[in-house]
């Protein structure tokens, strides 16, 4: 399949600029690596100085080529590539690679990077780099790197995609247990952006797995264009995402515009898109290995089968910590168990099977790994068993890997407590058999819950909540392009039209009318000040609540009127229930992002929120809230009976509301939603509307 990068990664010829003899240089590197990837086109090392470098014919300069080639891989210092990439451009060759960092000595505005990028513009050629080690298309044997590298056979079934060079090769070329189809560093990204490779590594055929190691996406849109294609392909992809930033602690006009950092809103796309997010390599590289072998995996969760009651207490404590479910064994699994080992040991899951020891522990061995993975509840087993002296593989431990997935059908891993078996050739051979074997309890409990999370992804529920936009809609852009801030009273008529239930409120701005309102709402009323830009009442003292008559109601409104003013807002008094949190802030990449919590006491107990990019329904509401710890509050934990659903509706109404009108909306509050057994109603909100350019 052609794809628009082919000139780039599939060229037909490639010139090194630079090509050199001296030993261990990128030069030297560049031309050694095309060789041994076995890149079949021509060849043309440019460097002055040579005839013939490594046997193959040198040129003085671009312009003496007898060809245009496709790919120009700088192999040159910073201070000679301004002039080299003229040239380049000149003879129209459409791609480059450049490894350098694009710095000199005593720059001057605009620097070497900005030129070079501003080049690049008006040239469109297509540029991997700066800043990075290129890239390995080993299916194509075409490496494009110029640094030293082990050896990799085609065709393989992982895609790396890496803005850190040594996060690539510290994969690429120190495990051998994975096989890669494609490898990218792709540095600064210049010209062409993660998700362009990505693009490219979801359509080559092999690929059933991609890792990124992100630091951020540099084109949002084909980022996210990305992640649907992998979806739509049902395609595993793993992300290492670094660069982590605490939550704002910049004083902003609301509550959800320092709440979330930028780390957050790439947490609510990746679960958006079913992307795995891990925290190191020993996490990437073990969940890429368990998904390029099995896919997306079949119904149940872990059983594990152990020779030390220590490590199968500790598996359990594990496998609490990383959220990894444990099946609980049907009786009949329990039966069959108590048949076969020692009485002294209990027929559990995770297994502990050694005790004794003798004659019979070998059938011991083949029996009980054969009936945990045969359980009705079982979807994996981990064989969790330390490797020989010398950090070697007991032969015995792969036949019963290897019987028990045949007698089962189902997934079988060998996993050792501690590390140390990337380049065994043994474990590499098996791996590739499809019986993954891993080190470290940790990142192996991880890759298995990023199986079962991307099982269970395709299982959501996709209904979408239809909301009517309300016919009145364009009053309230009007309002919010002739207001920067809407208070609580305009931003409650908003939610009131997009069928989101508001406290009974009234806004008057004298006595009279004042009394009047209360009557109509109903005591015990609350009494807010709707001065204008006065975006925190409270704060201000101007909240006074539980108003119960009307005498209670002219002392507190004659107060904030001579202490803040006339204009006031009076709202029935909603007593009980818990406090709910909605908002939405603007990420500056991927837009509007809601933010859904508890509040009151419990937001600053438990200091949690969770993220979701919207529309949405429902059931991801739910799905997003079991992610809080202090979700238990909800059901019930106080004796109240809270009618939860009604805020999963609420949730995701205001993010219909927040899509529709993304355009017009920065940030909004809807702090609090007082949630009780009869619904789910706001109180107060606050919107900041989008300053237009």
């Amino acid at each position: 399949m052609q794809n628009s990068l082919d000139p780039l990664l599939r060229p037909k010829s490639v010139a090194i600029l630079g090509a050199s003899k001296t030993k261990d240089s990128v030069g030297q590197w560049t031309l050694k690596n095309l060789k041994k990837g076995g890149y079949k086109g021509a060849i043309y090392p440019i460097n002055p100085s040579y005839d013939t470098i490594q046997g193959i014919s040198c040129f003085k300069s671009v312009s003496q080529l007898p060809e245009t080639p496709d790919l120009a891989i700088f192999a040159v210092s910073d201070h000679r590539i301004e002039t080299l990439f003229d040239e380049i451009i000149e003879v129209k060759i459409p791609a480059a690679v450049i490894f350098s960092s694009l710095v000199v000595d005593n720059d001057k505005a605009p620097t070497l990077k900005e030129r070079i990028k501003e080049k690049i513009r008006n040239s469109g050629i297509l540029v991997c780099g700066a800043n990075g080690m290129g890239f390995y298309n080993v299916r194509d044997s075409m490496w494009a790197c110029g640094f030293d590298s082990s050896d990799h056979k085609p065709i393989g079934n992982v895609s790396l995609i890496s803005h850190s060079g040594s996060g690539m090769s510290g994969i690429l070329d120190c495990e051998d247990r994975l096989r890669f189809n494609f490898a990218v560093s792709t540095g600064n990204e210049l010209s062409v952006t993660m998700d362009q490779y990505l693009n490219f590594v979801l359509d080559l055929p092999e690929t059933k797995a991609v890792g990124l190691f992100i630091e951020t996406a540099r084109n949002p849109n084909g980022f996210i264009a990305s992640l649907q294609k992998a979806k739509e392909k049902k395609i595993p992809i793993v992300a290492l995402k670094v660069g982590k930033t605490e939550k704002s602690a910049q004083l902003t006009v609301s509550h959800s515009g320092a709440i979330a950092g930028d780390d957050d809103t790439y947490d609510a796309l990746f679960d958006l898109y079913g992307v795995q997010r891990v925290r190191d390599t020993e996490e990437l590289v073990a969940s890429l290995m368990l998904f390029s072998e099995f896919g997306v995996l079949g119904d149940g969760h872990l059983v594990a089968l152990h020779d030390s009651g220590g490590e199968r207490q500790l598996l359990v404590d594990l496998a609490h910590e990383n959220n990894v479910p444990l099946t609980e064994l049907h009786s009949s699994s329990v039966k069959d168990l108590e048949k076969i080992i020692d009485p002294e040991l209990p027929a559990i899951n995770p297994l502990d099977v050694w005790s004794r020891g003798g004659p019979n522990s070998s059938a011991q061995y083949s029996e009980s790994a054969r009936i945990l993975l045969a359980d009705p509840g079982a979807a994996i087993e981990a064989l969790i068993l330390n490797r020989a002296p010398y950090g070697k593989i007991y032969p015995s431990y792969i036949d019963l890997m290897k019987k028990t997935h045949e007698k089962t059908g189902k997934p079988v891993i060998l996993v050792s407590s501690h590390q140390g078996s990337g380049y065994d050739s043994e474990v590499v051979e098996q791996t590739h058999e499809g019986y993954p074997i891993l080190d470290g309890v940790s990142p192996t409990l991880v890759a298995i819950r990023n199986l079962f999370n991307y099982r269970n992804f395709f299982k959501r529920n996709k209904d979408q909540l239809s909301c009517d936009v309300p016919a009145n809609i364009n009053d309230h852009i009007d309002t919010l392009k002739n207001n920067p801030i809407l208070g609580e009273y305009d931003a409650l008529k908003l939610l009131a039209d997009f069928g989101i239930s508001v406290v009974k409120n009234k806004y008057v701005d004298n006595q009279e009318d004042t009394i009047k309102a209360a009557l109509e709402i109903g005591y015990p009323v609350v009494l807010k000040t709707a001065k204008k830009n006065i975006n925190h009442k409270t704060e201000n003292n101007g909240v006074i609540l539980n108003i119960t008559n009307e005498s209670l109601l002219v002392k507190a409104y004659r107060d904030m009127e001579k202490r803040i003013g006339s204009e006031v807002i009076v709202a029935k008094m909603i007593e009980g229930g818990q406090e709910m949190f909605l908002g939405v802030r603007r990420d500056p990449q991927f837009g509007p992002i809601i933010l859904m919590g508890l509040g009151g006491i419990y937001a600053e107990l438990f200091d949690e929120t969770v993220f979701a990019i919207p529309p949405f329904n429902q059931s991801y509401v739910e799905e997003r809230m079991n992610h809080l710890k202090s979700k238990k509050v909800l059901g019930g934990f106080r004796g109240e009976v809270l009618d939860v659903q009604s805020f999963y509706e609420c949730a995701s109404r205001f993010s219909f509301l927040i899509k529709h009108m993304e355009n017009e909306i920065k940030e909004f509050d809807v702090n609090p939603l007082i949630l009780t057994s009869d619904g789910c109603i706001a109180v107060d909100a606050l919107i900041i509307a989008e300053t237009r350019k």
